[in-house]
């Protein structure tokens, strides 16, 4: 019997991949035979269809349909916030202990599900094996910590001091109300969990639309809440456009909070027109142009090893991807040369393949955003890479290779433009201030790394550099690989509207509000709140 491999993260070693295979052929063969299926919305627990369909097909295999899916309308969505409204009281009303249980069993069936899971996501959204079960394994991780954070803090009811003897004063975090939940393409079951089981942990109820280019990972989500316990009220799945379903649910009236993750542009769009009704709690985890600083005292193995993971893992297609690099001249014709050798070396193709680090990018108006990019080197030195992938298994999907740039001013539009594709700027700097103010010259704030064996160096560029999650010599990752309690993903600056990141110790508080509570207790009245507080 094949020993069941342990936890995959998105810095595994090879040892630890390769234990995971046979499972994973399993899955994906298991997968492949459910293609083409129909999916419904489901609300309140019951499924129904929309006003039409849409159709999914592979990255990897454009002649592929994954499946067919719904498009909602506006009285499904209403439907659908109303079930969730009318779910709130008895979901809310729940001791906190029963939700953390319910989550912890959603954890478990996470678990058991992950290569299902994952090889889901190396089909909808071309990730490849390590990057697919990465991102399963941070979503149970992500349950893990958030539901221990809410144990810690005793559901966040925290004793106040008082001027009077009698008085018993308390700060209590409660839920909101229903929340709509708008997810991205890129991590569309971990980002997807992420955001919902912050909501319902606090007490919430849930409205989630998917991102239409990966709506199975949001269905199988569903499954997953529903299973584990959570009412059909209060997690409803609905599928449809973002003008007719996404736009509409982040502006309902009975929408109490939203959180989207996905660009900068239409979150900063959302963001200000929810500021136009009312105070509600609005969280965006937005785009990133993430740096990273090589200095003449870094290690460039590790320098080059850590970039070229960060810059083309899944593509380039995460927020957190290295996208510019600014590297010490002393070394930069030395780290320039490597890490085009390096990127050369890296296998593009089908995903499913084992020994493929470099898988499709997500659509058509990818590639085209990816020949934009290309046109606009112009002027520059393509080191590597910078082509439209063509023949063979290329012509089936949207493959393009994984491009090194350099020789353009760091003023360049390339160092400044979110593309979201697997294309690196390079430019030279002369001293680590001059390198700071380049990697802070950016309307976004969300990761960051140097290389540097130097002490003082690490010490200067994490207390100058502006962003939310920085990095010093993570060959694994140089500015991705954030990890449920270990690394808090926080955007600051144009990445996000709160600064305050998911998988730290601060997320869940954000789905909640404050109330005081003063009872005067004397000899007729005891503290209703004392048993409740102590677990009795």
């Amino acid at each position: 019997m094949t020993a069941v491999p342990g936890k995959i993260t998105y810095t595994s070693s090879p040892d630890e991949i390769r234990a995971m295979h046979t499972a994973f052929d399993a899955a994906l063969a298991e997968v492949r035979s459910e293609f083409g299926r129909t999916y419904p919305i489901v609300i309140d627990g019951t499924e129904r269809n929309g006003r039409g369909t849409f159709s999914v097909v592979a990255p990897a295999d454009s002649s592929i349909t994954l499946g067919v899916y719904q498009m909602g309308t506006r009285k499904d969505l209403d439907d659908a916030v109303a079930a969730a409204k009318a779910a709130y009281p008895a979901w809310s009303g729940l001791d906190y202990r029963e939700r953390v249980r319910i989550l912890r069993r959603a954890a478990a069936l996470v678990r058991e599900r992950k290569f299902r899971l994952s090889a889901l996501l190396v089909w909808e959204c071309g990730k490849n094996r390590t990057e697919a079960i990465g991102e399963v394994e941070e979503a149970a991780d992500m349950i893990d910590e958030y539901t221990a954070q809410m144990e810690a803090m005793n559901g966040f009811v925290t004793p106040l001091g008082s001027l009077d003897p009698a008085e018993k004063n308390r700060s209590v975090l409660r839920p909101f109300g229903v929340w709509a939940v708008l997810a991205p393409f890129n991590f569309p079951f971990a980002l997807s969990l992420g955001m919902s089981s912050g909501a319902l942990l606090a007490g919430n109820t849930v409205v989630f639309k998917p991102a239409s280019a990966t709506p199975i990972s949001g269905y199988e989500l569903m499954k997953i809440w529903h299973e584990a316990g959570v009412p059909g009220g209060a997690f409803n799945f609905i599928t449809g456009s973002g003008e007719e379903i996404g736009e509409p649910l982040a502006l309902h009236p009975d929408v109490d909070g939203l959180i989207f993750t996905g660009s900068r542009e239409v979150g900063f769009d959302i963001y200000k027109r929810i500021g136009e009704q009312y105070a509600k709690p609005c969280i965006t985890e937005l785009g990133g142009k993430n740096p990273v600083i090589v200095t003449a005292q870094a290690n460039l193995a590790k320098a080059v090893e850590g970039v070229a993971r960060s810059a083309f893992g899944f593509t380039g297609q995460k927020c957190s991807a290295c996208s510019r690099v600014y590297v010490e001249r002393l070394v930069y014709d030395e780290f320039i040369e490597k890490l085009a050798a390096r990127t050369a070396e890296l296998k593009v193709g089908d995903p499913e393949q084992k020994d493929v680090f470099v898988g499709p990018v997500i659509n058509h108006r990818a590639l085209k955003r990816y020949e934009e990019a290309i046109q606009l080197a112009e002027g520059g030195a393509i080191r590597v890479g910078g082509e439209v992938l063509r023949g063979g298994e290329y012509d089936k999907g949207n493959y393009v290779a994984p491009t090194v740039i350099d020789g353009l001013p760091p003023s360049h539009e390339l160092f400044h433009r979110e593309l979201f594709l697997p294309v690196v700027v390079v430019a030279p700097f002369d001293t680590l201030d001059e390198a700071l103010a380049y990697a802070n010259d950016t309307e976004y704030g969300l990761t960051a790394g140097i290389f540097t064996e130097d002490r003082g160096e690490i010490r200067e560029f994490m207390d100058g550099i502006e962003a939310g999650v920085v990095y010093a010599n993570r060959k694994g990752g140089a500015t991705t690989g954030a990890w449920p309690g270990c690394q808090s993903f926080a955007g600051w600056k144009g990445s996000g509207s709160s600064g305050k990141g998911g998988l730290g110790p601060w997320y869940v508080q954000q789905f909640m509000r404050e109330q005081s509570r003063t009872i005067v207790v004397d000899d007729t009245l005891d503290d209703p709140y004392s048993e409740e507080e102590a677990g009795e």
